[in-house]
């Protein structure tokens, strides 16, 4: 892939130069109050230094990012707004401007006012339908759009990149082009995951369906880890895995369309010599709340009239004890609902084992992005105690799947 300093030489020179900027700003928002609030930055935060290396040189950068899940359309509470103030006290000293549109002639108009060093953040580019159109016609037509409010383009949002769209994908067919900083490091990282780790290597895995991790189980047991591994299952797909080894789980969350998949897993990790390290315990409620009556209960026999919300604390020293050695770390989904205090033991605990890997023996941990790296930010874990965390979760797990993804491709 072309970098920056690439596009830079291509172009003899990014001063003065329009960049487009895919950026990652899909950021959590909480709309209790009057004003939308951030309540995790993570992703501007790692946006910042591409950005700042392209107003150094004096680029005029455009960039284009997407919030939520809109339907084609504009909507209130998935504008970039409050994301464009963030960003601005981030870039302090840098003229950064808000388009409350993404294309079309307002648009033009505000990349034409840009002057060297200065920014301009378009509005969501999911309020446009042709962003994320299967039409290739209508997808390719709303690229040229963007194509021409720019010299160049600079791929940089990492978490879209498994995303067939016209700003991550189509206009990089349009304009010379190159990685951004973050999509280069996320690449790295991901080669060092999945081209000869050191081992042992484990991966924990949580969050609420097995359903969602079925590509990557079947390519982590069937290539990536060896005998001497481990993997680690928590979170609400967990109890999929524990019914399907014979266990009840109450009313806990089950796939059961699902149960003979897992039961092959459970059986090739056998054969594989992989370590499955199941919980022991949970933390089981009568009601999905944090006042529900938590009680930790063996996972042997979950009542009938409870669900499992977290591991139990037995579960969560026996995990911390199998990354205790681990050289190499990969952890995607927390152990329970980690936003509710009784439920948030399990996923602190495997937070710290990372740390405590990392700082004892330099293994090289990687937190997968989405909520597993809200939790360690909500549970107040610094980036910089883990070897690096991912912007995007859903594309980290369709690279360790082996899947190709189109806005990488397009930069090869």
């Amino acid at each position: 892939m072309k970098t920056i300093d690439d596009l830079e030489a291509q172009l003899g020179g990014l001063a003065g130069k329009r960049v487009l900027v895919r950026s990652d700003l899909n950021v959590p928002l909480d709309h209790s109050g009057e004003q939308p609030v951030i309540t995790d930055d993570g992703r501007i935060r790692a946006s910042v230094p591409t950005l700042r290396r392209l107003l150094d040189a004096g680029a005029r950068v455009v960039v284009t990012a997407h919030l939520g899940r809109p339907k084609g359309a504009p909507e209130a509470k998935y504008s970039l707004a409050p994301v464009h103030a963030r960003l601005a006290e981030l870039l302090d000293g840098v003229d950064v401007a808000f388009c409350p549109v993404t294309v079309g002639a307002e648009a033009t108009a505000a990349v034409a006012a840009l002057g060297d060093g200065q920014l301009l953040l378009l509005e969501n580019i999911r309020f446009n339908a042709g962003e994320t159109s299967k039409d290739e016609g209508e997808r390719g037509a709303f690229a040229d759009e963007l194509a021409a409010l720019a010299d160049a383009y600079v791929s940089d949002g990492f978490g879209a990149v498994h995303r067939k769209h016209a700003s991550v994908y189509d206009v990089a067919r349009r304009l010379p082009h190159a990685a951004g900083g973050l999509v280069a490091t996320e690449v790295e990282v991901l080669r060092r995951l999945t081209t000869d780790p050191e081992r042992p290597y484990a991966v924990v895995l949580g969050g609420s369906k097995v359903s969602d991790k079925l590509g990557v189980i079947d390519n982590l047991l069937g290539s990536l880890l060896t005998s001497g591994d481990r993997l680690l299952v928590g979170g609400g797909m967990v109890f999929t895995f524990l019914a399907a080894t014979g266990r009840e789980v109450g009313k806990s969350l089950l796939e059961a369309d699902h149960l003979d998949r897992v039961r092959g897993y459970v059986q090739s990790a056998q054969d594989k010599g992989v370590e499955l390290v199941l919980p022991t315990d949970v933390v089981a409620a009568t009601a999905f709340a944090a006042d529900a009556d938590p009680q930790v209960v063996s996972a042997d026999a979950i009542p009938a009239d409870r669900l499992g919300l977290d591991i139990g604390p037995d579960s969560a020293a026996a995990f911390a004890a199998a990354l205790a050695d681990a050289r190499t770390v990969f952890w995607n989904g927390p152990m329970g609902v980690f936003e509710m205090e009784p439920y948030a033991g399990g996923t602190r605990a495997v937070a710290q084992a990372l740390v405590d890997a990392k700082a004892a023996s330099g293994a090289f941990s990687v937190v997968g992005g989405g909520d597993s790296a809200a939790a360690v930010r909500t549970l107040g874990f610094a980036d910089e105690q883990f070897g690096h965390i991912s912007t995007g979760g859903g594309a980290s797990l369709e690279y360790l799947e082996g899947k190709q993804l189109p806005g990488l491709d397009v930069l090869d």
